[in-house]
């Protein structure tokens, strides 16, 4: 009993030492953590007071560095300055629509371009006075630079109007010469089919003396011309009843050129107020013969000199007045050419004469190269590749429009003809066509 009380006792003892014991530990532990924690707040004050008097002082040097910056002068940095970019002039303008045009078109549309028909030698029709799915075809597949019309295919103001306007939509992309004989008296395709005004032939004008008679003839041929949709016409002449019994006798404004000068420049220039290419024509001078190349071979005997003095100098003032266009004549004039050869199919007449000795830079068209003076003599595509070869650039008229469009595509196919050739007849055409989409 004694023994257990003992026991007892000293299980208690070593509780209450274990229970001290853990006590002690547990207040040392305790401590240790708040001695830590102390240790932590001082270190972790000092690194905020350190880092809070960082950014003040990096705050007070910013603020010494604007103070210093702010008292010098703004630096200014130039804006660099672009590379001018010169301004086309409207003949730079021109030249840039122009090729851009020709470069893009096909070398069947090219040849085509450089053709001036009937609109029957596209069609096959016998006469054509409206324009619809035919035409369209006829111009998708031949392309023509121009469409001439005369009296049998006009009918009334609206019915010419419409057929006009209708051509010329199914012609694009590409711009057409709309063309008319409309010089005045007999040949006067418009005013003899009862449209617009009659006026005086271009001898009964002359002989009034006044070139304003010529100047207010053109002003009506124009403004009728334009009004219905024509843009180009054949006119005026500028040759010279210069031999006994010229068969240009009529149609023309004198003997001399003194005389023929003024009224072939104001017809020029009427023309061109109305927005009407006027074609002077029909160099050298087809009044220097009293044959008619309408019926055969016609020949003038006039010397170099002779046309150098007289002719010359009347298509050399409608030029200088501004005609774009020149015909060339189907004559022969053994004096300028050395031959009997027509003179728009002659180098000598085309090349040296008219753009080398008269400086024309416009476009050289044939005269109708139906003409019995040409057709009796050579084939359709001979004389038309003779004419290109000779320095004209658009062909007037074929016997046989086909045979002479394939003819001189397959001249440029081999070789014959170059192409840049042909470009070069393009550009002189658009020049005129494009003329009106660039602002002066």
């Amino acid at each position: 009993m004694a023994d257990n009380q003992l026991k007892e006792q000293e299980r208690r003892e070593a509780r209450r030492k274990r229970r001290i014991r853990n006590q002690i530990l547990v207040y040392v532990t305790l401590i240790v953590l708040i001695l830590a924690v102390a240790v932590g707040i001082v270190f972790g004050v000092k690194w905020l007071t350190g880092l809070r008097d960082a950014r003040e002082d990096q705050e007070e040097s910013q603020a010494k560095m604007e103070e210093i910056f702010s008292d010098e002068p703004d630096i200014q940095v130039p804006e660099p300055t672009p590379t001018p970019v010169p301004e086309l002039t409207p003949e730079e303008r021109l030249d840039d629509i122009v090729n851009a045009g020709i470069e893009a078109m096909p070398l069947e549309d090219k040849v085509a371009g450089l053709f001036l028909v009937t609109p029957e030698s596209i069609t096959g029709v016998q006469t054509v006075v409206q324009a619809g799915e035919g035409t369209q075809n006829a111009l998708a597949q031949y392309p023509v630079g121009g469409l001439i019309y005369f009296q049998k295919n006009i009918q009334s103001e609206e019915q010419i109007r419409q057929m006009l306007e209708n051509t010329r939509m199914y012609a694009a992309p590409y711009p057409l010469f709309l063309a008319v004989d409309e010089e005045g008296g007999s040949v006067a395709r418009v005013a003899s089919a009862g449209i617009g005004t009659p006026v005086d032939s271009a001898s009964a004008i002359g002989a009034t003396g006044d070139a304003n008679n010529a100047y207010v003839a053109a002003t009506t041929i124009g403004s009728t011309l334009n009004s219905l949709g024509f843009n180009l016409d054949l006119a005026p002449v500028a040759d010279l009843a210069s031999v006994e019994n010229s068969f240009m006798a009529q149609r023309v404004y004198g003997k001399d050129a003194a005389t023929a000068v003024p009224f072939v420049t104001a017809m020029v220039q009427g023309l061109t107020e109305q927005n009407v290419t006027p074609c002077l024509k029909h160099f050298p001078g087809n009044g220097a013969t009293a044959q008619d190349v309408h019926t055969g071979q016609a020949v003038s005997d006039r010397t170099l000199e002779q046309f150098q003095a007289e002719e010359f100098a009347v298509f050399q003032a409608g030029i200088d007045a501004g005609a774009p266009m020149v015909m060339v004549s189907l004559m022969a004039a053994p004096a300028l050419t050395g031959s009997n050869e027509p003179c728009a199919l002659s180098k000598e007449v085309v090349t040296d004469l008219l753009r080398g000795q008269l400086g024309f830079q416009g476009v050289v068209i044939t005269d109708a190269l139906n003409m019995s003076a040409v057709s009796e003599y050579y084939g359709a595509d001979e004389a038309a590749i003779l004419a290109l070869k000779a320095g004209c650039d658009m062909l007037l008229m074929p016997e046989d429009f086909e045979k002479a469009y394939n003819g001189v595509l397959q001249a440029v196919r081999d070789g014959v003809i170059s192409e840049e050739r042909i470009n070069d007849s393009l550009r002189r055409i658009y020049r005129i066509k494009y003329a009106d989409r660039i602002a002066e």
